[in-house]
């Protein structure tokens, strides 16, 4: 396998909201507007089909073309699809058609039916490895209930099955220990509230969630952060960590789209199971999001 020498993880690549109509049929005409404002805003990338798309509820039919449409706006290099599935063959298969659909890298969750071991991680990942494109593994343990920890990630690495790791752990810790056992693996910010412990840690990219609704002043805080200009970055930090703490929190995939609907842009409805916030979130998220708007974060 190839890996490409400017790394289509690199950056700020955006878990993308999916937008989906009153009648919650997928909105493929906005999704492919959002995808293009996105990179016209400063992301360097977006990641379809994660947690925050709604993947687990989308036909098969509906997930593919997810990956077309954002690849007809804004070219294969620039999207990394979630192929993560019960079965290692289904994950397998996604990663071709992403491969096959122009696509420059995947990212894959571990085997998540069951509370699997480390052969069981281990033969995951080689599978979806032989589609030919880099995979960035995703380190979810709260969800998964399966803790890709340092040594794990550190043996994937050491196979080849995969080149970098989102980490959505919340220990900025553990990127200390894996500069240590695989100082090759890349490190990605997953989770949006410990941004700026990750950056300086020394991640080379974030697959974040709350530029689907503030790109620019994301964008504007991540390069901040890890060029090493705290001085910029720890305010923003500060004005942002309001909202970004939503993105670890179980309603998150509401609140983001809450926030883009508040900011002007359309978040739109989610598919159950997923309820609607509450009124006493909503109005939290509301009112956090209308003073990022009101200090000019939008």
């Amino acid at each position: 396998m190839t890996v490409p020498q400017h790394r289509p993880w690199h950056g700020v690549l955006v878990a993308t909201a999916l937008p989906l109509t009153d009648g919650l049929a997928v909105d493929h005409a906005r999704f492919a507007d959002h995808c293009a404002w996105l990179v016209e805003s400063g992301c360097d990338g977006v990641v379809p089909n994660g947690s925050l798309g709604e993947y687990q509820v989308l036909t098969p039919e509906e997930r593919a073309r997810v990956v077309e449409t954002a690849v007809s706006a804004i070219g294969g290099a620039r999207v990394m699809p979630g192929v993560s599935a019960y079965g290692s063959a289904e994950a397998r298969r996604w990663a071709e058609r992403a491969r096959d659909a122009g696509c420059a890298s995947v990212m894959l969750l571990p085997p998540n039916a069951y509370r699997a071991d480390e052969r069981s991680v281990l033969a995951h990942y080689e599978e979806v490895a032989k589609a030919g494109l880099p995979v960035v593994a995703y380190n979810n343990p709260v969800d998964t209930k399966v803790d890709l920890v340092p040594e794990l990630l550190a043996k994937l690495h050491g196979e080849g099955f995969v080149h970098a790791v989102k980490e959505f752990s919340g220990d900025p810790r553990r990127a200390y220990r894996l500069a240590e056992l695989a100082p090759e693996l890349e490190l990605l910010i997953g989770a949006d509230d410990v941004l700026l412990e990750l950056a300086v840690a020394g991640a080379r990219g974030w697959v974040a969630g709350y530029p689907n609704a503030l790109p620019r002043a994301s964008v504007q805080l991540y390069r901040a952060a890890v060029a090493g200009d705290l001085d910029t970055a720890v305010p923003l930090y500060r004005r942002l960590h309001p909202l970004l703490r939503w993105d670890s929190r179980v309603e998150f995939v509401q609140a983001i789209k809450l926030s883009m609907d508040v900011v002007g842009r359309y978040g739109g409805p989610v598919r159950p199971p997923r309820m609607p916030l509450p009124p006493e979130q909503q109005a939290a998220v509301r009112a956090a999001t209308e003073k990022a708007v009101a200090a000019g974060l939008a």
